[in-house]
């Protein structure tokens, strides 16, 4: 998969992961990807309810060990 842009959000809890994800998406170009690395647990569930509310697609989550990775597509 083709990553766009890549944000670091680990040791950030939660609304940071998501604000910094809205801050990114914004200076990106539609269809363009973003790669969220993150270590808040409630980030699984925040941006899926993000992709919901804003129609950005999430194209994938996945965990490994305390850390999440977030793919989206900006709409």
């Amino acid at each position: 998969m083709n990553i766009d842009k890549e944000i670091d959000t680990r040791g950030l809890n939660c609304p940071l992961p998501i604000l910094k994800a809205k801050k990114a998406l914004a200076e990106m170009q539609s269809g363009q990807t973003l790669k969220v690395l993150a270590t808040d647990a409630g980030s699984l569930r925040d941006f899926v309810a993000f992709a919901k509310q804003t129609g950005h697609e999430l194209l994938e989550q996945t965990t490994v060990g305390a850390e999440f990775t977030h793919v989206m597509r900006r709409r």
